[in-house]
C-alpha cells in the first residue's frame, strides 16, 4: 500500500425522499467523482473514518489534512487528558477566578448550559463526580452507598461556573469533576466536516468518529445501526438508513461501563439520581447538526419514553431507534423516511470496508459430531497504537482444518481493492473470488467503540453455509499496513463442545488477541 491516498468508483445511489441541505449546498458535479476513504485508530480516544467524493487526489488529500488539522487543534482545546489543553487550564484556576477563553470552549460550556434546560437535567457537565464514584466502586467490587450517591446528586446540583457572553470569559465557582467529552467529539466533527468542505472541490464528506458521523454534501449516504445485543465487527446489523445533509449519534451502555459483582452498570448516568442507566441499551438519533444528534442520542438513554416524545416534539429534524433492554425497538413516527429494510430483511454485513464473506444459510441436519450450534468462536484483540502511523491497517480473517483447507472467511478490513492483494497469504487462496461491492462501503453507527478494539466471530459454518465437523482448526489473522509491517497470525485452536479461551500476545501491528470458545 504504497498510496497515502486511495480512491474507488462509486454508482450514484437516489433517495426517495429529498432532505434540505444543514449548510450550504456542494457545486453541481461537472464529472464523476471518485470515493476516497480513510481510516485511524487511536483518535479522540476512538477510531475516526472519512470519506469523501472528490473529483481529483489533491482535493482529497487537501480535505484530509484539513481535517485532522481541525480535529488535532479543537482537541488541544478540549481534552481533558492534555494538561496543557485550554480546558485544563481554566480547571486549574482557583475558586473565583476568571479566565477570557476560545471562542470554541466558551460555546461548549453554552451548549451544556442549553441541553441541561432542555433535558431538565438529564444533560450536566457536573456528572464526573458520579462517574468517578461508579469507577472507584467497582475497583473496590461494592456498591455505592445512597448516602454517597445522595450526596453526589446535591454537589451536581451546584452550579460550578458562570458565563460572561459580552467578555467571552469563564468564572470558576467551584471545584468539580466536569465532563465533556461526548459533547466534545460532536462539535468536532461538525467543525471538522466544514474545514474539509473548505479545502477541496467536493462533492461529499462524510466524517465518522467513534460511531457518531455528520454526511454533508451532494450524496446520499448508507448507515448500518449496530445490534447493541451483538457488536462484533461481522454481525448481522440491526437495521440500516440512508441520510444525506444530516448527522447520526449512537449511545449505548455495551461497550462501556463497570463490572461490580456479576452486575454491569453502564457509564451512562442519570446526573439526577447519580445512577447508571439501565432500562435503554441504545439510542440512535438523526438530527441536521451533529451537537443535537450527539446530545439527544446521550439524553435519550436517560430519559423515559414520554419525556422522550416531549423533547422529540420541540425538535421537528429528529427522528430516533430506541432499544430497550428487553429488546422492544422503539422509532419515531419518521424514521421509516430513512430506514431502508428491516433487520430481518438483511443478509449480509459489509460495513465501512469491513467485509463478512457470509454463506448464505443451508438447511443441514445435526450429528454428534457436528459442532454445535449452541457455541461460537469470538476473536477479540487490539490495533496497536504506533507513533506517527495512526491509520488502520488492512486485514483478513480466515479459518483453515486440520489439513490446512480454508473453510470460513470471517472478516476482510481494506478500503480499496486494488490493496487488497497485498494480504498475500489470503488474497492466495481468495483472489479469484474475492470481488468487491463498489456499493458496500457503508457507514457504521454504534455506541463509541474503544480505540482499536475489535471483535470477530465464527458461528461454526463454512463459506457453504454448513457447520463444519468439531476438531482442530487453525484461525489466520494477516495484517498489511501502509508505510508500516506486513504480519501473519496463527491460531490453532481445539474446537468441540468445551467452552474454553487461548490468549495470544500479538505481533507489531495487533495485541491482546483473545479466541474464546463458548456458547452464545
Amino acid at each position: 500500500m504504497k498510496l497515502i491516498i486511495t480512491f474507488l468508483t462509486i454508482l450514484s445511489l437516489t433517495l426517495s425522499h429529498q432532505i434540505k441541505a444543514s449548510e450550504e449546498p456542494f457545486p453541481k458535479p461537472s464529472k464523476k467523482a471518485d470515493l476516497y476513504l480513510a481510516h485511524y485508530e487511536n483518535v479522540l480516544g476512538t477510531a475516526l473514518e472519512m470519506k469523501f467524493l472528490a473529483y481529483q487526489e489533491s482535493d482529497a488529500k487537501q480535505a484530509e489534512t484539513a481535517a485532522l488539522s481541525e480535529i488535532e487543534r479543537l482537541s488541544k482545546v478540549f481534552s481533558a487528558y492534555d494538561p496543557s489543553s485550554e480546558f485544563n487550564q481554566w480547571k486549574n484556576l482557583g475558586v473565583n477566578e476568571e479566565l477570557k477563553v476560545s471562542g470554541e470552549l466558551y460555546e461548549m460550556f453554552r451548549l451544556f448550559e442549553s441541553w441541561k434546560l432542555k433535558t431538565n437535567g438529564a444533560l450536566n457537565a457536573n456528572i464526573g463526580l458520579a462517574s468517578k464514584i461508579w469507577l472507584e466502586s467497582s475497583k473496590l467490587n461494592k456498591l455505592p452507598s445512597a448516602s454517597i450517591l445522595g450526596r453526589a446528586v446535591q454537589s451536581m446540583e451546584n452550579t460550578a461556573y458562570k458565563l460572561n457572553e459580552s467578555a467571552q470569559s469563564i468564572t470558576k465557582l467551584r471545584e468539580a469533576d466536569l465532563l465533556m467529552n461526548s459533547f466534545a467529539k460532536s462539535y468536532i466533527i461538525q467543525k471538522a466536516t466544514y474545514k474539509a468542505k473548505l479545502a477541496g472541490n467536493l462533492e461529499n464528506v462524510i466524517i465518522n468518529i467513534g460511531g457518531d458521523l455528520v454526511v454533508s454534501g451532494t450524496e446520499s449516504e448508507r448507515i448500518y445501526l449496530i445490534n447493541p445485543f451483538d457488536a462484533a465487527e461481522n454481525a448481522k446489523p440491526l437495521t440500516q438508513i440512508e441520510v444525506q445533509n444530516k448527522a447520526v449519534a449512537t449511545s449505548g451502555d455495551y461497550r462501556r461501563g463497570v463490572q461490580i459483582g456479576s452486575q454491569w452498570y453502564s457509564h451512562i448516568i442519570d446526573p439526577r439520581t447519580a445512577n447508571p442507566v439501565s432500562a435503554i441499551v441504545s439510542a440512535t438519533v438523526i438530527a441536521n447538526d451533529a451537537n443535537t444528534a450527539g446530545a439527544l442520542a446521550t439524553a435519550f438513554n436517560i430519559l423515559t419514553l414520554p419525556e422522550i416524545e416531549s423533547l422529540k416534539a420541540t425538535h421537528e429534524d429528529v427522528e430516533y431507534l430506541i432499544v430497550f433492554k428487553t429488546g422492544e425497538i422503539v422509532k419515531s413516527k419518521g424514521w421509516a423516511s430513512y430506514e431502508i429494510n428491516s433487520a430481518d430483511e438483511i443478509n449480509f454485513k459489509e460495513l465501512s470496508g469491513a467485509v463478512d464473506i457470509k454463506p448464505n444459510t443451508v438447511p443441514h441436519k445435526f450429528n454428534a459430531k457436528d459442532w454445535d450450534p449452541r457455541f461460537e468462536l469470538e476473536i477479540s484483540f487490539n490495533f496497536n497504537a504506533i507513533s506517527g502511523n495512526m491509520r488502520r491497517p488492512f486485514v483478513a480473517i480466515w479459518v483453515e482444518d486440520s489439513n490446512r483447507k480454508a473453510v470460513r472467511n470471517l472478516a476482510l478490513l481494506y478500503n480499496k481493492t486494488k490493496w487488497v492483494p497485498d494480504l498475500r497469504n489470503w488474497y492466495r487462496i481468495n483472489g479469484e473470488a474475492f470481488k468487491a461491492n463498489k456499493e458496500s462501503y457503508a457507514s457504521v453507527t454504534g455506541a463509541t467503540k474503544s480505540p482499536g478494539k475489535y471483535v470477530i466471530k465464527w458461528d461454526g459454518k463454512d463459506n457453504q453455509g454448513k457447520y463444519v465437523p468439531q476438531g482442530k482448526y487453525t484461525v489466520l489473522i494477516e495484517t498489511s499496513k501502509e508505510h508500516g509491517t506486513d504480519e501473519f497470525l496463527k491460531q490453532s485452536l481445539d474446537l468441540k463442545k468445551t467452552a474454553h479461551k487461548v490468549n495470544n500476545n500479538g505481533n507489531v501491528e495487533i495485541s491482546n488477541v483473545v479466541f474464546e470458545f463458548k456458547k452464545k
